[in-house]
Order: structure tokens, then C-alpha cells, then sequence
């Protein structure tokens, strides 16, 4: 074990559970019904939705476009700080098939090679009919510091103005409580408790012959551990390492050590913005009724 800077802030990952506002039993101020958080297919259909939106309005502007790949439920569960399901990881080692699938529609996608192939002029007008134009934009002041922005125009503006009722507020709420990790990360990382598992966890590894001091060393040396293999050797290199990875998360609760902490952090890193949290959740919880009846 080399101690709590072997935990860089990949942590930022550590949110294991579907969704990322925090906290537990809110309710939606006079309405009477649980802002709760939405699962993982939840989230995959509000965005299968908005892909849906954003077509027919590229469409109505005169371009083509084709369904984007939207990740399924297996895919949102890649990335995580430490895997600890362990039919997940015998089938999809660190989701390696993942990234390869996401680099190919990166650039061979329909609509990738639809706009390269456009006249620059048409190129141009298509991108602001996507996008918009940042020159009219929704601008965020962020709890961490720094502002983003994103355009008031646009089909994926329309898309989710459709699906939330309000572009300018989801994208407010939205970005305020998703960027709060920079302020309680720092504690995640301080925290004995985390420490104390991931010394247990590495132990595990080491008995079984997988000398690692924490998931993030893995993550650092994933690439280094497959170099030079084909595609099929790499994914089974990994899904073997990434099945005593969860093998041993589970038998020393790590994962669950993990998850407890970031839902006691970020509660307390919430607690300033519960207006924003609970707006939040009320809006995502509208976009997944308004997407079920597209």
C-alpha cells in the first residue's frame, strides 16, 4: 500500500450508483412526490429520446441525420473507480469494447461522414442548426470555480428544451450539481475508511496474485499490461484482472466503502445548493415521462 497519494482523482469516478445529485429521501417542494434519482436505463432512454428530438429538428432544417449510439445500461457502468460486479467484468473486463465501439462512431458515424461531406457552406449552417451559436448562450457560474456555457439555439437546445420544459434552467441546474466534486473529493481521498479498504482490497490482490496497490494503479497500467496483444487477447487479459479486481472489492466492500462515502460527501457539498439539486432531479424525473411518450 504507498498511502492516499497511490489515489489520484480518478475518484471523481467514484459514484457507483445511477445518477450523481446525492443524497437520499428528497422530496419536490409541495409536490408530494420523491425527487429520486433515475436509473441507468432511465437515463439511457432520455437520451435515446433526445437523439429522437434532435433528428426530426435536423430534419425540419434540411439535413439528414441518423440515430446517434446512445450508451446502454452495461456501457454507463464502465469507468467506475473500482469494479465490483463480477458477471459485468467477466463480460466486459474495464469496457475496452466500449471504447473501441465509441472511437469508430467518433469517426465513421453517419453523421460524421454525412457533414465532412457537405459544401463548406452547408458544413457551416448544419453545425449552428446542431449546435447553435455560442454568441447567444446560457452562461453558469460553477460552485468549483469557472463558468461554461452552452448556445440558447439549436436542435439539441430544442431537444432538451422538449424534454425538461426549460433549456436555460436544466443546463444551470444541471452543470451546479454535477461539477461539485472538486470540493469534496479532497475528503473522499482523506478519509480513513477509504484507506482502510483499499489496504484490505489490495491485500486480496496480492493473495491472489495480483500484486496492486489500488484500482487506480490498474487503471494506470491497463494499457502497459496488453501491450502488443491482439483485440480478443486484450479483452480476455482484462476481463481476468478485472474479475479478481471485483472479487476482492466484494469480499472487502470496497465498492460499497466507496459509494457511502460519496453519498456522505456530496451531501454536505449539496447542502448550498439544495434549490438547484431539487430542480434537478424534478426535471430529469419530467424528461423520462416526456421520453416514454415520444
Amino acid at each position: 500500500m504507498r498511502g492516499k497519494k497511490s489515489l489520484p482523482l480518478v475518484v471523481l469516478l467514484l459514484v457507483l450508483t445511477a445518477g450523481c445529485a446525492g443524497g437520499t429521501g428528497e422530496h419536490a417542494a409541495g409536490s408530494g412526490t420523491r425527487a429520486r434519482e433515475l436509473t441507468l436505463a432511465e437515463e439511457a432512454a432520455i437520451d435515446r429520446a433526445e437523439d429522437t428530438l434532435v433528428g426530426a429538428c435536423m430534419r425540419r432544417e434540411g439535413f439528414r441525420y441518423w440515430p446517434g449510439p446512445v450508451p446502454g445500461v452495461a456501457e454507463r457502468k464502465a469507468g467506475r473507480y473500482v469494479v465490483d460486479d463480477v458477471d459485468w467484468a467477466r463480460r466486459y473486463g474495464y469496457g475496452r469494447s466500449f471504447d473501441l465501439a465509441a472511437e469508430k462512431a467518433r469517426v465513421g458515424h453517419p453523421n460524421v461522414t454525412y457533414a465532412n461531406a457537405l459544401p463548406a457552406r452547408e458544413r457551416v449552417r448544419y453545425s449552428h442548426a446542431l449546435d447553435g451559436d455560442l454568441d447567444d448562450a446560457v452562461t453558469v457560474s460553477l460552485p468549483s470555480g469557472g463558468t461554461v456555457a452552452t448556445p440558447r439555439t439549436g436542435c439539441y437546445a430544442e431537444a432538451r428544451t422538449r424534454l425538461y420544459g426549460d433549456h436555460a434552467a436544466w443546463f444551470r441546474a444541471r452543470k451546479t450539481v454535477t461539477s461539485l466534486t472538486p470540493l469534496y473529493v479532497p475528503r473522499i481521498l482523506e478519509d480513513a475508511r477509504l484507506s482502510t479498504a483499499v489496504a484490505a482490497w489490495s491485500r486480496c490482490m496480492k493473495e491472489a496474485g495480483r500484486p496492486f496497490a489500488s484500482p487506480d494503479e490498474i487503471r494506470r497500467e491497463r494499457d502497459g499490461l496488453v501491450e502488443g496483444m491482439s483485440r480478443a487477447e486484450a479483452l480476455r487479459t482484462e476481463s481476468a484482472l478485472a474479475v479478481t479486481e471485483a472479487e476482492c472489492a466484494r469480499e472487502t466492500s470496497l465498492g460499497e466503502t466507496a459509494r457511502a462515502l460519496e453519498t456522505e460527501y456530496r451531501a454536505e457539498a449539496l447542502r448550498p445548493y439544495a434549490e438547484e439539486s431539487t430542480a434537478y432531479r424534478r426535471m430529469r424525473l419530467a424528461a423520462l415521462a416526456r421520453a416514454r411518450e415520444l
